[in-house]
C-alpha cells in the first residue's frame, strides 16, 4: 500500500512565494495533493491555480529528460559528456573566427525563480567573454532597476509597498490581482487588498482597462496609454502648488527637490487632463487625499514600465512618494531586510552595483544596462553583417520569439544562427532552432531559496524548501548516471570547458564541479546578514513553513549605496527627458496624428492562469474559456461592424494576426488588449498541450523599433495599432 508523505516548500512559478502542503508518494513518485500550506507565516494558505500546475510540469510527457541534438532526421538523443562537448567547442570556434561578440546569450525571467541558476550563470557568462548579453529585464522591469540604480545606488534596491500596513493604496498600470503582485512579494494579494479596504482604507487604481485589481478598488480611472507621466507631473504640480509638500527626514539627504518643483510647473492638471484622460479636478483631489492620508503609497508596474516614458514613470513615482513624505515610513513605499540580502552582499565585495550605458549595441547604439543590451535590438544584431555580427546563441529558460518585440523577425533570425544552444526543459518555438538542448531539473526535483523575491517582499520572511524528488532517470535500469542535471552543474560544467582550450573537462576541473553546492552561499549569507544572531542555517533547515521575521521597518539613509548617501532626483538623464515629454504630447501636428491607419492603442494583459508561455503546456491552466482573445470597447467595434466573438484582424507596423474579439465595456474606448505567451502554431514544437490552445503571438505585433529611449526597455505596451473583421 503507498505510503503518504508531506512535504513543504515554496512556490516558484510566479512572484508571490506562496506556502504549499504537498501530499506524495515517494516510492511511485506520485503527487496526490497540492494545496495551500496554512502555516507558512506569509501566505497563510493562499495559493492560485498555477501551484497546482507543478504537478503537471514535473509528470509532462512533452518535458526533456536528457540533451538532444537537432539532425537532418530529426532529433536524437545525447550523452551529457558529448553534448557539453561539442557545445563547447562550437561556441569556441566561432569566437576564435568571428570573435567574443559572435555569441549572444539570452536570459529568461524563470532565470530569477531559480536560485542556484542564479548563482551560477556570472560565472558562465563571463566565461562566454561577449558584450551581446540580453535577457526578459528589458521587456519588463528596467526602468525600475536604472532608476533604482540612479537614485539608491543599486539596481536591486527597489522599493515596494507596504501593502499590510498603507492606508491609501494608488496603482498605476498594475493588476496584482492577477499578477500576484509584480515586483512587490505578497502571497494572497486579494486578501491583502480587501483588508486594507476593511481597516478603512483607500484603494484608487489608474489603467486603461478595468482590471481584476480595479474591480475591487474604491475607485478606478482610466487613462490614455502613454499618458502616465502626464499624470504624475500633475501630481507633482498639485503638491508644490498647494504646498502639500512633506519632506521630512529626506530634507537632510535629497537633493533636486527646487529643480524638480521647477520643471513640474508646465503640468498643471487642467493642461494635461483632457490628455490623460482623467478631469482636472480629480487629479488634484487625487493628490490631496493622497498627501493626507496616515499612510500612504504610490506604485506603478508593467504598464508603466513598458512604454515610452517608462523610466520617467518610474522616476516620478519614487519622487511623489518622497516629496509628499511616504517614502520609507511604514504604509508607504518600502524596503525589505531580506534575511539573504544580496544588495549588501554585492556592495560589500563590489562597492555600488550596477553599470550603464558603458558600452552600446553594434547597430542602434542602445546602452546596455548592467553588462545587458536591450532585447529589442537582438534580432538586428543577428542579421546585420558586420564585424560583431552575433552567430551563435546561448538561450537559458527563455522563449524571446513569443516574449519579445517583433517575435516574427526573432524567428527568422534565429533560423540564420550558425549554431545554437537553449539549456531548457521543452522543445517551444524558440529551442526548436537549437542545435543542442541541454535540459536541466524542473522545481520539485531541486531546492528552493528566494534570493529576489525576499528582496522584494511586503513582508520580511525566509523559507528553505529542499527537493521533493531527486533528479529524473529517464533509463532506470541502464548502469549510467541519472539523466537530468540541475540548472547550476550545467552552468557550472559549461563555464569550466569554455575556460578549456579545447573544450574538454580536465580531472582538477570535475573535482572542484564536485566540491560546489549552492547550499554554501545560503550559509553565508545567513551568517553574514541581519538576522544573524538568530537565524542560522541549520535553523533555516528545520523551519520547514518558513519563518515570520516582521514588518517592513525604515531603512533610509543607511541602506543608501548612492554617492555621500544621498539622492539626487534632478539628474540630467531624468531631466532632459522632460523636453521629449513635451515634444510627444504638446507639439504634434492634427495632421500627423490624423497621418496614421493605426487609430486604437494595443496594450497587453495578465491571467491569473498564466506567467510564462510553457506554462500554456499544463492541462489545468488552460482549461476553461479561450483567453487568447483582443479585448475592445462595444462603441469601437460597433464602428467596424464588429460583433462579439467575431474573428478579426489586429494589425501594426510589423505584422497581424488573427484572433476573437471579445467585447467589453472594461476597455477604455480606443484601446485594445491581447494577452501575452501565446502563440503555440509553428511547426517543430514538442509542447502537445499548447498546440491545443495555440492562441497567437501578441509579440508578433509589438514593434521594435518602439522604445523607452533613456533605458533601452521595449514599449509593448501602447503599440499604435488598428481592428478590421476578418
Amino acid at each position: 500500500m503507498a505510503t503518504k508523505h508531506t512535504h513543504y516548500r515554496t512556490c516558484n512559478l510566479c512572484e508571490a512565494m506562496c506556502g504549499l502542503e504537498i501530499q506524495y508518494d515517494l516510492e511511485t513518485r506520485q503527487i496526490h495533493s497540492i494545496r495551500g500550506d496554512t502555516q507558512d507565516p506569509f501566505s497563510q494558505g493562499d495559493i492560485c491555480p498555477k501551484a497546482v500546475a507543478l504537478k503537471d510540469i514535473y509528470e509532462d510527457p512533452d518535458r526533456l529528460r536528457y540533451p538532444i541534438r537537432r539532425t537532418s532526421n530529426g532529433w536524437e538523443r545525447l550523452g551529457w559528456d558529448d553534448a557539453l562537448q561539442e557545445v563547447t567547442q562550437s561556441l569556441q570556434r566561432i569566437q576564435a573566427k568571428q570573435g567574443a561578440n559572435a555569441v549572444g546569450l539570452y536570459i529568461g525571467n524563470p532565470y530569477v525563480h531559480n536560485f542556484g541558476a542564479q548563482l551560477f550563470t556570472p560565472g558562465f557568462v563571463r566565461s562566454l567573454k561577449t558584450r551581446n548579453r540580453f535577457s526578459a529585464t528589458s521587456v519588463d522591469q528596467l526602468p525600475h532597476q536604472l532608476v533604482s540604480y540612479l537614485l539608491f545606488g543599486n539596481d536591486l534596491l527597489m522599493p515596494v509597498p507596504d501593502i499590510d500596513q498603507t492606508d491609501f493604496f494608488l496603482i498605476l498600470g498594475a493588476n496584482p490581482v492577477a499578477s500576484n503582485g509584480s515586483l512587490m512579494t505578497a502571497p494572497g494579494v486579494r486578501r491583502r487588498l480587501k483588508a486594507l479596504r476593511e481597516r478603512g482604507g483607500k484603494l484608487i487604481v489608474i489603467d486603461p482597462r478595468r482590471t481584476e485589481t480595479a474591480e475591487l478598488a474604491d475607485t478606478h480611472h482610466f487613462i490614455r496609454p502613454g499618458s502616465d507621466v502626464l499624470l504624475m507631473l500633475a501630481l507633482l504640480h498639485t503638491v508644490f502648488s498647494e504646498g502639500l509638500m512633506h519632506l521630512g527626514k529626506f530634507e537632510t539627504f535629497t537633493d533636486g527637490i527646487a529643480t524638480l518643483q521647477d520643471l513640474t510647473q508646465d503640468f498643471p492638471p487642467e493642461r494635461i487632463a483632457e490628455k490623460a484622460g482623467i478631469p482636472a479636478l480629480e487629479i488634484r483631489q487625487l493628490a490631496r487625499d493622497f498627501v493626507s492620508a496616515r499612510s500612504a503609497v504610490c506604485y506603478g508596474r508593467m504598464g508603466v514600465s513598458t512604454q515610452e516614458f517608462g523610466t520617467a514613470v518610474q522616476w516620478l513615482i519614487v519622487a511623489f512618494n518622497i516629496v509628499t513624505g511616504k517614502m520609507d515610513q511604514p504604509g508607504g513605499f518600502m524596503f525589505a531586510k531580506p534575511a539573504v540580502d544580496i544588495v549588501a552582499m554585492g556592495a560589500a565585495k563590489h562597492g555600488k552595483r550596477g553599470h550603464f550605458n558603458k558600452w552600446q549595441s553594434r547597430v542602434r547604439q542602445l546602452p546596455e544596462f548592467g553588462g545587458e543590451l536591450p532585447v529589442a535590438t537582438l534580432a538586428e544584431e543577428i542579421l546585420t553583417p558586420g564585424e560583431g555580427q552575433i552567430h551563435a546563441m546561448v538561450t537559458l529558460a527563455g522563449n524571446p520569439v513569443l516574449s519579445t518585440p517583433n517575435g516574427e523577425q526573432l524567428d527568422r533570425a534565429l533560423s540564420e544562427l550558425d549554431f545554437m544552444v537553449s539549456i531548457d526543459i521543452y522543445l517551444n518555438e524558440t529551442t526548436r532552432h537549437a542545435h543542442i538542448i541541454l535540459p536541466p531539473t524542473t522545481a520539485l526535483e531541486h531546492d528552493h531559496y528566494d534570493l529576489t523575491f525576499h528582496l522584494l517582499a511586503v513582508r520580511n520572511t525566509a523559507k528553505y524548501s529542499p527537493a521533493l524528488f531527486p533528479p529524473s532517470n529517464t533509463d532506470e535500469d541502464a548502469d549510467t548516471d541519472i539523466e537530468t542535471r540541475h540548472d547550476w552543474q550545467i552552468l557550472l560544467e559549461l563555464q569550466h570547458r569554455m575556460q578549456s582550450e579545447n573544450g574538454e573537462l580536465n580531472e582538477a576541473a570535475r573535482n572542484a564541479i564536485l566540491q560546489v553546492h549552492p547550499h554554501q552561499f545560503l550559509k553565508d549569507g545567513l551568517k553574514h546578514g541581519p538576522y544573524a544572531s538568530h537565524l542560522s542555517w541549520e535553523r533555516l533547515q528545520e523551519a520547514s513553513h518558513g519563518i515570520d521575521l516582521g514588518p517592513l521597518e525604515p531603512c533610509l539613509p543607511e541602506r543608501l549605496f548612492s554617492d555621500n548617501q544621498r539622492i539626487d532626483l534632478a539628474q540630467t538623464i531624468f531631466t532632459e527627458d522632460i523636453q521629449r515629454i513635451r515634444n510627444r504630447f504638446f507639439q504634434s501636428t492634427l495632421e500627423h496624428e490624423e497621418a496614421t491607419p493605426f487609430d486604437l492603442t494595443l496594450i497587453g494583459r495578465r491571467h491569473l492562469r498564466s506567467n510564462n508561455s510553457w506554462m500554456h503546456n499544463s492541462p489545468r491552466l488552460v482549461k476553461g474559456k479561450p483567453r487568447c482573445t483582443v479585448l475592445m470597447h462595444p462603441d469601437d467595434a460597433a464602428e467596424r461592424d464588429i460583433a462579439d466573438g467575431n474573428i478579426v484582424t489586429v494589425s501594426t507596423r510589423v505584422g497581424s494576426i488573427q484572433l476573437p474579439a471579445e467585447l467589453t465595456d472594461s476597455m477604455m474606448p480606443r484601446v485594445i488588449s491581447i494577452p501575452h505567451g501565446w502563440g503555440h502554431d509553428r511547426s517543430d514544437i514538442q509542447l502537445s498541450t499548447a498546440q491545443k490552445h495555440a492562441g497567437v503571438s501578441v509579440n508578433d505585433l509589438t514593434d521594435e523599433t518602439l522604445l523607452d529611449v533613456v533605458s533601452g526597455n521595449a514599449a509593448v505596451n501602447g503599440v499604435p495599432a488598428k481592428v478590421e473583421i476578418s
